[in-house]
């Protein structure tokens, strides 16, 4: 593994390491913090976990976190689960992402981006007004410390407003967008019982309006502990009896008002995709949202005042919660409403120019889809804003490193990143001092010991493990919503490794430091005792052009043998011939292992998702071992749920 790509795509110049932001913070933690003077990145890293208390500590000094009572200690108590983070402190996440309102008021804090493309600013001063009054009329409406303020909102400005009138008066946040249907709603909100509930009437998504009223009414109806329904007219429509209207409750000019919270007071709560059964409802802490997110948006994203944060996202994901944190480094955040490939595939490229995008993140998943698309970035729009294109959703393939290299800029530094809803934020990804080697991502991140270890918790290097942090992350939850005895929380990351986070993917720490991710560990194909993750296998059949997706399974079987069925969806036109087949059997023999060639290669109309765009392996296995449907996969957490109806009835016919 060391050596597979001995030469990096990718060289950080002299003088861009000397003007990142991690290679000054590094300078001052050595003269104020013991933190070592030289040997960069690896170094740094090292002293961070080795020294997480005194790292953190560094770290709310650089970024000046405001506490409003000090902290006794950085951390109470260490183990994991239910590490104590900072106890005795006291601060707002909101005040520290609108600080940037005192020096550049009139400067953008927003830019907001529909599919007509045309940016449009809310200045640093007005987007602090708008959460002082909208924080005033919550406090009005009875909302205090502890109570869930939930959103059915598109990623528009007002839903930034209304996180941050939340968290200013200590309310807990929770969103899912409006593509999620009723159902998938009410899954999510129904288990913390919001008091308040924003929402649009409807929102347009590839140059069509879909009116979202009825959904809205079933949301009321179903949720009893409402207090509050505020409207927002985003399709012109008049506000529905009893609701307030969003105009309203944002005209005042008001200063906001922050309530100090303690530093592990919820923030917000996410949802796992729940492709299983309940979404898990997980809780994460003012604090420690603001330092994970300083970390990482300062120092690994490298952002600050002069940059232009744009994250292709939904409100249903945690990397929208993530983008909105790029207030905290004074950072302007693109805000984009609509399809990812409207009009066009190319259509967030020309948002990334007309924004002057200097970060653009997406999936991996749309830059392979350019790719086979023919899109051409820098030849059809000025990108030289953009110095660095990030990708998560999944691992990004050898080929999409390539087409960025190639299609974008040479010198475009390349940021795979992998985290997870869990602690909303990376174990690896991102360091602008770093090369960048094809296929890998650069390092794991600063203050995240994070291993690949075998069955046995030996740790491994240049070999495939599972991935684990073996020491408390500050974002990690500080619990799960009505999981009161926490067993939940535990049996989901530590029950392999007593004490240690196992997040459930399958990685490898190559021996130069970087870290490649092979996929889910609990969908993993193990033949014959040779594990290999199914990111590895969709790389080398989706270069295919006559292929537009996939998905494989290993399924065991009652005699003790294994199934392990590839199943294509095709490009318009392809058919699934001796040839294609043949070519496909040969790709995965040569480029991977003769033992992971699919037993059988099955065509299919078309690869489910969950909400947030990750396809369903796990599910689908279940399927084919004959659960039932409704026991097998949430149906409410499916992006088509029609599709699985077509393995439904593979399971039942298959001899």
């Amino acid at each position: 593994m060391s050596t597979v790509n001995p030469q990096p795509l990718w060289q950080p110049t002299t003088e861009r390491i000397a003007e990142a932001r991690i290679t000054r913070f590094q300078a001052w933690a050595a003269e104020h913090h013991g933190a070592p003077a030289d040997g960069g990145y690896a170094a740094l890293h090292r002293w961070s976990v080795e020294e997480l208390e005194t790292f953190w500590k560094a770290v709310t000094e650089w970024f000046d976190v405001r506490f409003t009572t000090p902290y006794e200690r950085v951390l109470g108590d260490r183990s994991m689960p239910g590490a104590q983070w900072f106890p005795g402190a006291t601060l707002n996440y909101a005040e520290h992402a609108l600080r940037a309102a005192d020096s550049r008021a009139d400067e953008p804090a927003l830019l907001h981006v529909d599919e007509s493309q045309d940016p449009r600013p809310v200045t640093w001063a007005d987007l602090r007004r708008q959460v002082g009054s909208l924080a005033a009329e919550l406090r009005a409406l009875g909302v205090r410390p502890g109570d869930r303020v939930s959103g059915y909102l598109p990623n528009i400005p007002e839903a930034v407003v209304a996180l941050l009138a939340t968290a200013a008066v200590g309310g807990v946040w929770t969103s899912c967008a409006p593509d999620f249907g009723a159902r998938s709603v009410l899954d999510r909100f129904q288990q913390v019982e919001p008091v308040v509930l924003f929402t649009v009437d409807g929102y347009r998504y590839g140059g069509k309006e879909h009116d979202r009223r009825e959904i809205v009414a079933e949301l009321r109806r179903e949720l009893p502990t409402l207090r509050a329904v505020v409207h927002i007219p985003l399709l012109g429509t008049e506000a529905p009896d009893g609701a307030l209207e969003w105009s309203a409750l944002t005209a005042a000019d008001t200063a906001p008002v922050y309530e100090q919270v303690p530093f592990d007071h919820p923030l917000w709560v996410l949802y796992s995709s729940g492709t299983t059964g309940l979404p898990k409802a997980i809780v994460q802490s003012q604090g420690g949202i603001l330092v994970e997110h300083l970390k990482q948006l300062g120092l690994h994203c490298d952002l600050g005042p002069e940059d232009r944060f744009f994250w292709y996202t939904s409100t249903g994901w945690m990397m929208w919660n993530f983008l909105v944190s790029g207030l905290l480094t004074g950072t302007t955040v693109v805000l984009y409403d609509g399809s990812p490939g409207h009009p066009d595939t190319g259509a967030q490229w020309r948002i990334a120019e007309r924004t002057g995008a200097t970060l653009y993140g997406t999936s991996a998943a749309y830059v392979m889809a350019c790719r086979k698309a023919g899109v051409h970035p820098s030849r059809d729009h000025d990108l030289s804003a953009v110095k660095c294109v990030a990708t998560t959703g999944s691992p990004l393939p050898p080929d999409g490193f390539r087409w960025l290299h190639d299609e974008v800029r040479h010198d475009l530094w390349i940021a795979s990143v992998s985290g997870g809803t869990d602690v909303c934020s990376c174990f690896a990804g991102a360091v602008p001092t770093l090369p960048v080697h094809i296929g890998e991502l650069q390092a794991p991140c600063l203050g995240t010991d994070l291993q690949s270890w075998d069955p046995s918790g030996k740790p491994l290097t240049d070999e495939v493990g599972e991935l684990v942090v073996t020491n408390p992350m500050p974002s990690m939850p500080i619990h799960f919503w009505n999981d009161p005895d926490g067993s939940r929380y535990h049996d989901s990351y530590f029950d392999t490794y007593p004490g240690v986070w196992r997040h459930g993917d399958w990685i490898t720490l190559t021996s130069r430091g970087s870290v490649v991710i092979h996929g889910r560990s609990d969908s993993t194909l193990n033949r014959q005792g040779v594990r290999m993750g199914s990111a590895d296998i969709y790389e080398a059949v989706e270069r295919l052009p006559e292929i537009k997706e996939s998905l494989v399974v290993g399924i065991e079987q009652p005699d003790g043998g294994y199934w392990m069925p590839l199943f294509v969806h095709l490009a318009p036109g392809a058919t699934l011939d001796d040839d294609l087949t043949d070519r496909i059997r040969k790709a995965i023999r040569t480029q991977l292992s003769p033992r992971h060639v699919p037993d059988e290669i099955i065509e299919v109309p078309g690869i489910p998702h969950t909400l947030t765009g990750k396809r369903i392996e796990v599910p689908v296995k279940r399927l084919l071992q004959g659960t039932p449907l409704e026991k097998a996969v949430n149906p409410g957490s499916i992006d088509n749920l029609d599709l699985l109806a077509h393995y439904q009835e593979l399971a039942r016919t298959r001899p």
